[in-house]
């Protein structure tokens, strides 16, 4: 080829990078900057959904199974001066609180924020929650009981070689921890995880691993939440669930939250997608979603499936989850040493 000729198509596929760039930073720049904590393969599909009816570019940032929720709420602290996300959509709720107590959330009552329970949202309108998951335990019905009585007296054994948890300085663990930590102080839950470890129970790197590792029979039973054992159900695995009971009894019912992130240039557009987000439509499509979350506003439960109709009362048997706030900082710092020295 001629070198003059190289040297036109070398200049048209640089002209084509560099207009291909300045589209893409055209429209990061006009689209609604959605980080997202919720599985992206439940969570597209509605985000899609809201751009094509209104018309109002998204660009969604993720994070890893593992460290998603805590790996954002980290990233969230550091760009509080210079914020680059507009709305924050959380799977858990402490990480959320913890912006809000940051200063990086504003508020917003919208039409969505009125129809969520008192329980579920911050009382100065900084977020709300919606789609709950219930912390649950899953066992391997080939090899293993389904009566409550059996599994808790199985937790109570020398050997705990057949239970696997997910590893608790991340996700929903670290929620479920930080509520062990506000119910008995750091002192008991140490010695308390301590013991667990002494029996052998084995940490997994997070709850998809605790549901494969007993849907596959590796292990008998373990923790993991709603959404992880009902992708094992519909794959056919042999696993059904108990709900993990804290409290005097009462369960852990963790909802997805949303909030506007103070310094958003999108304000309006912000709004539009947190009303959808908090809407009758969106907690129904949630639940009809392979993930089963729980509506957490008034629904039409006809309309619901009976899975996760059956889980609603579990649900506001919840204890108040933000309770824990304060004792989730002190876990975690624990959990950071404890996972992070050399010797680990």
């Amino acid at each position: 080829m001629a070198k003059p000729l190289q040297y036109v198509l070398i200049g048209f596929l640089v002209l084509a990078l560099a207009v291909g760039w300045m589209s893409v930073a055209r429209r990061t720049d006009e689209a609604l900057v959605v980080y997202c904590a919720h599985d992206l393969i439940f969570a597209s599909q509605i985000l899609d959904d809201f751009e094509s009816e209104t018309g109002i570019p998204v660009v969604v940032v993720g994070d890893t199974e593992a460290t998603k929720s805590l790996g954002l709420v980290q990233r969230l602290l550091r760009e509080k001066e210079n914020p680059v996300c507009d709305v924050f959509w959380n799977n858990q709720v402490l990480g959320t609180v913890e912006l809000a107590e940051a200063g990086v959330l504003q508020p917003y009552r919208g039409s969505g924020f009125e129809r969520i329970p008192e329980q579920f949202k911050d009382p100065d309108g900084l977020w709300a929650g919606f789609g709950g998951r219930l912390r649950v335990w899953i066992v391997n019905t080939d090899s293993f009981t389904t009566e409550e009585s059996k599994v808790l007296e199985a937790f109570q054994s020398d050997d705990l070689s057949q239970m696997t948890i997910a590893m608790p300085l991340y996700g929903t663990t670290l929620t479920h921890f930080a509520i062990l930590w506000n119910q008995w102080g750091g002192s008991e839950t140490k010695a308390w995880y301590d013991d667990l470890l002494e029996r052998g129970c084995q940490i997994s790197p997070g709850n998809a691993t605790v549901k494969n590792l007993v849907a596959e029979g590796v292990c008998q039973f373990g923790w993991t939440d709603t959404d992880d054992y009902f992708v094992g159900l519909d794959e056919g695995a042999p696993v059904a669930m108990l709900p993990i009971r804290v409290d005097e009894g009462k369960t852990i019912c963790i909802p997805n939250s949303v909030a506007m992130i103070n310094g958003t240039s999108k304000k309006e557009e912000t709004q539009q997608l947190i009303d959808y987000l908090l809407s009758e439509r969106i907690e129904l499509a949630l639940a009809k979603s392979g993930s089963r979350q729980i509506p957490l506003g008034p629904t039409d439960e006809d309309a619901l499936p009976e899975d996760v109709r059956e889980l609603i009362p579990l649900a506001a048997q919840s204890v108040d989850v933000t309770d824990s706030a304060s004792a989730r900082i002190e876990c975690l710092k624990w959990l950071s040493e404890l996972y992070t020295s050399p010797s680990q």
